[in-house]
């Protein structure tokens, strides 16, 4: 059997719909009469026939039924097949009474024949079609070549999901099986597909070979979506996402759609729940500066800010290019906003200061930082210079223009710190916590720990290593971190802004920490390939200055609840300010000197906890 892929002629389509529809009717009459049509309703039938068929043709014609490509033929086509015929059938029912009353007293075509007829006509015309599918697909693709496909979620949106298969790559996919949560749902059918329960979901991808697995509910348990991709990965099935109902074009799911699930959902926890009337109330209205506004935390959080209307948002950096790409996004997400962005480096003080002038910002979200553990470790007096020396600066100017709150972004680095980046993270803790006091502004630090996709972070490397071929590189097999994603970082530091009281330092929940190996392995399966066969996962040795495992305190705090239950605040001894400001005018003076030697040493003069790891500076700590 040979189907060549043009297209065949409408009117040979045509044609065949005028047999069917003929021999739908002779059928009708003949299931009526028992197969022997009477004499006497013979006669009726030869004058009502040419009026049959004009109308038919007709409707034809005007529903262009006969236009369609039939080996792609879908549910519209079957839905406009069955209007069309509805339609001619209704008409013979209407002209039935007018040629009864108004003409011969006899019907034009026997109601028991134009409901055969309709559902006849009907059933014949969808049915070749779909059969003349069923043959060119399975020519085209044979069943047994065709990729086995799970859907998870047999309600609404997993139908819609199977249906955008069959129509869009019906011919390269097989929808072998649903999964599903609910119980109730097990041993049902969904179009023709069995429904089992998701903990199935291991042994039906064995069972049927799947090669993908989609998911397409809407607002899944995300414990439960985790556990179906973990399982979906673990039996080498791709898995795949079916995006929000808001992001359909015009309201319908296309195939092109379906993305690849990202390793956010492996990591992502329950949303976080705001207290919108308390966020709001801290920043409607409010002039509201962000350094480091072009990073990965401060443009999300401009963009969380923009959405609470501030009188002003003010988004400073030295990075030149992805602030106007922030701008040009702002300026179209929400063009009412009262954007001013700023080029500027927080450790010029006559900058920064001409800004507080101009401004007077009420409001400071301090993000500005250098964050990379390795490369601060080789240019410590660089870290100094910007984690400390600009957020000195900063701090002070808060407090001579009486900002009313400043949130300081800190990292779980911080913590114990056993890297240059950390430690002076650390210096700018205690120099804003040791400041709050001092004039009317609060004071407030957040720590928290690695966010998903940030600028320079694991998983945009993996992403690249994998693209290139590998190696994937983990510098050693037991490191873990915690991760967020930064839209969540981003809210509970508007939260913690909104509820502190000056002098706190707020730790995030975290949630469980991740073997970075583990997440390599994921990730690489999330590409479709497997580890050490198609991508080689390389162990390259801890780098200066980095930790097997963080933390979110050091051994002198303590954790102590708030009202939001993945927010904690850390009980921190207090500094005497005029002894942490001369320890750290001496740190910044050593800038000159460009010893590093000496920096760091002054480093862990100041932050006795402070242990170097893997590092040259290591010396000091005997």
């Amino acid at each position: 059997m040979n189907f060549p892929d043009r297209n065949v002629p409408r009117w040979i389509i045509f044609l065949i719909d005028i047999a069917v529809i003929t021999a739908s009717l002779l059928a009708s009459y003949m299931l009526r009469f028992e197969f022997t049509i009477p004499v006497v309703e013979q006669g009726p039938l030869i004058f009502a026939f040419p009026i049959y068929m004009i109308v038919r043709i007709s409707s034809f014609l005007i529903g262009s039924t006969y236009a369609g490509v039939i080996r792609y033929t879908g549910t519209k086509d079957s839905t406009r097949l069955i209007k069309v015929i509805l339609l001619g059938s209704l008409l013979f029912a209407v002209f039935n009474p007018v040629k009864y009353y108004f003409w011969d007293q006899a019907y034009f075509l026997p109601y028991t024949i134009i409901i055969l007829d309709c559902f006849l006509s009907s059933t014949a015309l969808i049915g070749y079609r779909l059969l003349i599918k069923m043959v060119y697909v399975e020519y085209r693709n044979p069943r047994s070549e065709r990729q086995k496909v799970i859907i998870y979620g047999a309600g609404e949106a997993g139908v819609i999901t199977k249906r955008t298969l069959d129509r869009d790559a019906g011919t390269s996919y097989e929808v072998v099986a649903f999964v599903d949560d609910n119980t109730d749902k097990a041993r049902s059918r969904v179009e023709g597909a069995s429904v089992f329960h998701t903990s199935a979901l291991g042994a039906l991808i064995v069972k049927y070979g799947v090669s993908q697995v989609i998911i397409s509910i809407q607002e899944p348990n995300l414990e439960n979506r985790r556990k179906v991709i973990e399982s979906a990965l673990a039996n080498n099935a791709r898995v795949l996402n079916v995006p929000p109902v808001r992001n359909w074009i015009n309201g319908e799911l296309s195939f092109r759609q379906i993305r690849q699930v990202k390793i956010d959902d492996l990591l992502g926890r329950k949303a976080i729940v705001l207290n919108q009337e308390n966020v709001e109330n801290q920043l409607r209205g409010k002039v509201v500066l962000i350094t480091g506004a072009a990073g990965s935390i401060g443009s999300e959080l401009a963009r969380q800010i923009a959405g609470y209307g501030p009188l002003q948002l003010i988004a400073l950096d030295q990075a030149e290019s992805p602030l106007y790409e922030l701008e040009n996004e702002l300026r179209l997400e929400y063009p009412s906003l009262n954007l001013e962005v700023v080029i500027g480096d927080i450790r010029r003080e006559k900058r920064m200061a001409r800004l507080f002038d101009a401004f007077k910002p009420e409001m400071v979200y301090h993000a500005a930082a250098y964050k990379h553990v390795p490369l601060m470790e080789h240019n410590p007096s660089e870290a100094v210079l910007t984690n400390v020396l600009g957020t000195r600066t900063l701090v002070d100017l808060s407090i001579a223009h009486a900002v009313q709150s400043f949130v300081f972004i800190s990292t779980d680095k911080a913590v114990n710190p056993t890297s240059v980046m950390g430690s002076s993270k650390r210096v700018a803790e205690i120099y804003a916590q040791s400041s709050n006091g001092r004039g009317s502004t609060k004071f407030i630090t957040t720590r928290f720990g690695n966010v998903l996709g940030s600028n320079g972070s694991v998983i945009p490397l993996f992403k690249k290593q994998i693209e290139a071929g590998g190696p994937v590189t983990v510098t050693h097999p037991e490191v873990t971190r915690y991760f967020m994603t930064i839209p969540e970082a981003c809210r509970l530091v508007l939260e913690a802004g909104a509820m502190g009281e000056g002098g706190e330092i707020f730790v995030f929940d975290m949630g469980e920490s991740v073997k970075i190996i583990d997440l390599a392995r994921q990730m690489i399966k999330l590409s479709g390939l497997e580890p050490d066969k198609d991508i080689e996962i390389l162990v390259t040795g801890l780098r200066p200055g980095e930790k097997l495992s963080e933390e979110l305190l050091n051994d002198a705090e303590n954790i102590l609840p708030t009202h939001h239950p993945q927010i904690k605040r850390a009980s921190v001894r207090p500094y005497n300010f005029e002894a942490v400001s001369e320890q750290i005018t001496q740190l910044i003076d050593l800038f000159n000197m460009q010893n590093n030697d000496l920096l760091v040493q002054k480093i862990k003069s100041i932050v006795p906890e402070f242990r170097s790891n893997n590092s040259e500076y290591s010396k000091f700590d005997a």
